[in-house]
């Protein structure tokens, strides 16, 4: 029997609808567990029940509010503290709390948040657009095995490894970007006593919440949606330097995932909004103040310290195809992939027409046509729908694979 999955992936910098799209699908497929492949707390998923409940997913995965069930792969990076005011918050809500984790999902500690906003905040204009949550200084610490702690280690006290971090690895790691005089201000969190105990205790509650299981289990799964973070214009090997998440926001991860656990068919859903968004540093083609004939709403993206305004730009149709293009020759042979794009924020339209790049022109797109042209553009790439407002009611697909099931 051949094992289908379903996969929902951003196109662009992020923030195209993946938690829209991730809920959708678990609302229409029973039984699903929503797999998070990449990224960690600093991913914002929104999700709007049809009810008007709204949430903004980190860890857990964006099909909670629809009952699905979350695994967290070996590719994912915990964050403790931040995970369990999550979980409070959605258990409040109704939401499907299970949650599994492989046991070889990287941590995050406190240490990594403080190393990565001392190093950002010096950065002042040349900042890198980091979210000041640690991700990329996880990555960073893990590559000496002497530093990492994963789920798997949670099992013990991790007191001794966090003290090893504390008193080895901060000094050197700020030195190595250049810090050697490091303030006060800037060492009293990483000195605390108070931090520390405060986080073992949040390892340890995170231990008692999320059981592990490995990624291979998921063959097990009749119905599986990955759900990635971040967009294929972060990836760490596509992306402009260092403008760039620390990891893969697209097929490598899932394709992985999908060969140890015995999945073979994957039907891919690009994301993209009727518009191009980047929320933090780095470059954007064609940015600009506003969109001629859209009415951008955006209530999750709300500016703040680290990332800055949501910057606005057209949709680059040809950009998005070659990152597409780019993502699906990362996959191998032993997967079988059925892309397809789905156009979200449609109703932010307002005017008759939208701002579109093609050829390296901004043509004024009629609405009405929008969807068919961007088929055309796209091809092979099937158009899947689009959405027409930010519940998944507001969802039309056009074209629908069939069901995650054995076949």
């Amino acid at each position: 029997m051949t094992k289908i999955a379903k996969a929902v992936i951003g196109s662009g910098y992020g923030d195209e609808g993946k938690g829209l799209m991730t809920d959708y699908l678990a609302a229409t497929i029973p039984d699903a567990v929503i797999v998070r492949t990449n990224g960690g707390a600093q991913a914002g998923h929104t999700v709007v029940t049809p009810e008007g409940v709204r949430h903004v997913f980190h860890h857990v995965g964006s099909g909670a509010l629809a009952g699905a069930r979350t695994h967290l792969s070996r590719f994912f990076v915990a964050h403790p503290m931040f995970f369990l005011n999550e979980m409070e918050v959605l258990a409040g809500m109704g939401a499907n709390t299970e949650v599994t984790i492989d046991p070889r999902a990287l941590v995050t500690t406190p240490y990594d948040i403080m190393v990565n906003q001392i190093i950002e905040s010096r950065r002042a204009k040349g900042r890198h657009g980091s979210c000041g949550m640690g991700f990329g200084e996880t990555i960073e610490r893990s590559n000496e095995r002497l530093f990492e702690i994963t789920a798997r280690d949670l099992k013990r006290n991790v007191r001794p490894l966090l003290r090893r971090i504390r008193e080895q690895w901060v000094t050197r790691r700020l030195e190595k970007l250049g810090v050697n005089d490091p303030t006060e201000d800037e060492l009293a969190p990483v000195q605390s006593d108070e931090i520390l105990e405060r986080f073992a205790q949040d390892c340890e509650r995170f231990r008692e919440l999320v059981r592990l299981r490995d990624d291979e289990d998921l063959g097990r799964e009749e119905a599986v949606i990955f759900e990635a973070a971040q967009g294929l214009m972060l990836d760490q090997d596509y992306g402009s330097f260092p403008h760039v998440t620390r990891s893969n926001t697209g097929m490598p991860n899932i394709a992985a995932v999908c060969l140890e656990a015995g999945i073979e068919v994957v039907d891919i859903y690009y994301m993209t909004r009727a518009y191009t968004t980047r929320h933090g540093a780095g470059p954007l083609r064609n940015e600009t103040e506003s969109l001629k004939g859209m009415e951008v709403n955006d209530p999750t993206n709300a500016a703040n310290e680290w990332q800055g305004a949501l910057r606005l730009a057209p949709l680059d149709v040809d950009g998005l195809v070659r990152a597409i293009r780019h993502d699906l020759a990362r996959v191998g042979n032993e997967l079988d992939v059925r892309p397809g794009i789905v156009v979200t924020c449609m109703d932010q339209i307002v005017g008759d027409t939208a701002p579109v790049e093609v050829a390296g022109k901004i043509l004024d797109e009629d609405k009405s046509s929008l969807l068919g042209d961007f088929g055309n553009e796209w091809a092979p790439y099937i158009l899947w729908g689009a959405s027409y407002g930010p519940t998944r009611n507001d969802v039309r697909l056009v074209n629908v694979f069939p069901a995650l099931r054995d076949v």
